[in-house]
């Protein structure tokens, strides 16, 4: 896998696209492959740019010289970041990472999943979305935005990647959980002026996997980094419920894989268990995954040797039941 995704680079410098995000400094972990394909999502620069221009900053966290942990905020050409299977299988996921709308992490709800699905046939995409506390028109509605033209932009070039366009899903962590929640329950709501004939595509994920996700935006349950930044401290209960996803389910949503930690400490369980019970009561297809143990934000690598480090084969198993992958 390494060989192909290290293939990528000229294709992406030839076509003009923004590289991922780097941060600079010495050389990056042995086997970790990083991508060098990435998709601009707007040709002409994104929507309703801040007053005051931003700077994309990369931050890298991890004092362990074998793993990085890198955050990138400031991002004012969002991206998706291309994984390639050697063998693909036909189906597609956009990845949101979380970050609770401060930022977007780079690897461990990112690049991780990316290699782990590419390893396993899936294109994957990591989208570097917009944040809303950045001063966009969109508001509270950016990342969304993001996230609706990745899936159009998937789906328009499907023969690139050689994968069905029917069968592209989605993943999102914590507040990247509330944008693929956010995707999957409000994909026909126009949050941005069509650019091109991407924009005539459907947004609709075959399917969704909100992982440990912010769902509400009301008390108790609120993550209270997330709503501030995504609605704000005073945000009215019209506005609440504007973009709490379990109060906006509509009955063709896709089917959803809902997965979360009982002991979660910084996005309680009831925001999955909301989900849930709105995805019932609209009729729409739900499988959820409760583990007593495992916290908040563990992804892949914080997993490991708990029992919820079986959640991916689950998630897979599930995809298989869908038709996504067969």
């Amino acid at each position: 896998m390494a060989a192909s995704l290290l293939s990528l680079g000229l294709g992406a410098a030839a076509s003009g696209q923004t590289p991922p995000p780097a941060v600079s400094g010495g050389p990056l972990p042995p086997g970790l492959p990083q991508p060098s394909e990435t998709i601009d999502l707007w040709p002409g620069g994104a929507p309703g740019q801040p007053a005051k221009a931003l700077v994309e900053t990369v931050q890298e966290r991890s004092t362990d010289r074998l793993v990085t942990d890198r955050a990138v905020f400031g991002i004012s050409r969002p991206r998706m970041a291309v994984f390639r299977p050697d063998r693909p299988n036909g189906a597609a996921v956009l990845i949101t990472p979380g970050g609770g709308y401060r930022w977007v992490v780079v690897d461990k709800e990112g690049y991780e999943m990316g290699r782990w699905l590419a390893a396993r046939g899936f294109t994957a995409f990591v989208l570097f979305y917009r944040l809303p506390g950045e001063g966009w028109a969109a508001g509270p509605d950016v990342a969304l935005s993001d996230a609706q033209r990745a899936m159009r932009l998937i789906r328009q070039r499907a023969r690139d990647f050689a994968i069905d366009p029917e069968r592209v899903s989605a993943m999102g962590f914590s507040a990247g959980g509330h944008v693929c929640a956010d995707l999957a329950t409000r994909f026909a709501v126009k949050t941005y002026a069509p650019v091109d004939a991407a924009d005539a595509l459907s947004a609709k994920p075959h399917s969704a996997a909100p992982i440990y996700p912010v769902v509400s935006m009301s008390a108790p349950d609120a993550h209270p980094g997330s709503r501030e930044l995504l609605v704000g401290k005073a945000a009215a209960p019209e506005m609440e419920a504007a973009h709490s996803p379990h109060r906006n389910m509509p009955r063709d949503a896709p089917p959803l894989f809902l997965l979360h930690a009982e002991d979660d400490d910084a996005v309680p369980v009831n925001n999955t268990l909301l989900l849930r019970a709105a995805a019932k009561a609209q009729g729409v297809r739900v499988e959820t995954h409760l583990f007593e143990f495992g916290g908040h934000g563990f992804g892949l690598r914080k997993a490991i040797g708990k029992p919820a480090e079986v959640w991916p084969d689950l998630w897979r198993a599930w995809a298989r039941t869908t038709g996504l992958a067969l």
